[in-house]
């Protein structure tokens, strides 16, 4: 994770920059107005990952200016990181540094927290994990009031939790999230409220059913899943399917289905091409997917799925990553119009920024 520059004053400049170059970069498509969500100006990230530097007796967090992985940048302070992780982080590497089970071979500290307030702390080693340590890590449970896992080669080990519970207050309705350690989960959490608060908007009167590729943990699915008859969704990722079913009980939704496949293969499957046990029992031919969300990794949607989103009259496409949803919307407004675009300061003080674009059939 490389080291953003944090400078409150400037962040509404820089945030307007940013802005300005998506709406210039985009004007072939003829958006309208740009809707711009702004970040928390410090302490907005839910989840950081640090390295751990030994020298000598002295331990400390580093990190690493952008495009240079070979200079590590000590770090004494800490103002990207939300609350929960800045109260705990420094002084939970003083007891470390004093303790060798814990210290010995740390190279990584990872931590996941939440608007809610709980935090959950994952030490790395480059050696085995033994009894030893697993006596000395309850005294970080205790005096911080943490859950701990551990990490090394090939082994994982949980005292209680890998998990954290999210509460997330969206327009007068609280959901609850399992947020596993390891896994996929927004990292702005403030800025991910917004992001569902659009979809949702975007989508109030779309009506039909839904179909959501990419949902991870149903971090989209399960608020919007009150906008349609009917949601269907899909995700490879076993950990992230297992905590999304676990949160549509919890939030008791009733009309979501969630399948453990590629995208590609449910793209197959709603075109008739491919048949699996996973969809029995679903009755996919009695649904009217007048609807689709797609939230994809970097590298966009593949050409197979372009084809499948093309298909449906409303598409919700949210980007992490501007240069492919470029790409993507060159074949997709063939058939589609750009109805709303919106831009998210997920990483404040750096290039990223992602994009939430909702098209209708022309």
């Amino acid at each position: 994770m490389a080291l953003p520059d944090i400078r409150p004053d400037q962040y509404d400049a820089l945030l307007s920059e940013k802005v300005a170059d998506i709406q210039a970069r985009f004007a072939a498509f003829e958006p309208p107005q740009i809707e711009s969500f702004a970040s928390p100006k410090k302490h907005y990230r839910l989840r950081a990952e640090f390295r751990v530097w030994h020298d000598g007796d002295d331990l400390y967090y580093v990190m690493f200016e952008p495009g240079d992985n070979r200079n590590p940048v000590r770090l004494d302070e800490c103002e990207m990181v939300a609350l929960p992780i800045r109260n705990v982080m420094f002084e939970l590497l003083d007891v470390i540094r004093d303790n060798r089970d814990l210290r010995f071979k740390l190279f990584q500290i990872d931590f996941l927290s939440t608007l809610s307030g709980e935090l959950l702390v994952s030490l790395l080693y480059h050696r085995p994990i033994d009894e030893a340590w697993e006596e000395q890590v309850q005294l970080l449970r205790s005096r911080f009031n943490i859950d701990v896992v551990g990490r090394s080669r090939k082994k994982k080990v949980v005292l209680e939790r890998d998990f954290v519970m999210e509460k997330m207050e969206i327009n007068g309705r609280t959901y609850t999230y399992k947020q596993v350690e390891n896994s996929f989960t927004q990292p702005n959490g403030e800025v991910c409220r917004d992001m569902i608060r659009w979809a949702l908007d975007v989508t109030r009167d779309a009506g039909g059913d839904l179909v959501e590729f990419y949902c991870g943990n149903g971090n989209f699915t399960i608020p919007l899943a009150q906008n349609f008859r009917r949601v269907v969704a899909t995700e490879i990722s076993k950990t992230s399917v297992r905590a999304a079913q676990e949160n549509i009980e919890s939030n008791n939704i009733e009309n979501l289905d969630i399948l453990r496949m590629p995208s590609e293969d449910l793209t197959l499957v709603l075109q008739g091409k491919k048949e699996t046990r996973k969809v029995a029992g679903l009755e996919l031919d009695s649904c009217k997917f007048s609807t689709v969300l797609v939230d994809p990794p970097r590298a966009g949607l593949d050409d197979g799925t372009i084809e499948q989103v093309t298909e449906y009259d409303n598409i919700v496409y949210i980007s992490c990553n501007p240069d492919t949803l470029y790409s993507n919307l060159e074949t997709i407004c063939r058939t589609h119009k750009v109805e709303r675009f919106a831009v998210f300061d997920q990483f404040p003080y750096t290039h990223h920024l992602e994009c939430g674009v909702y098209l209708t059939k022309r």
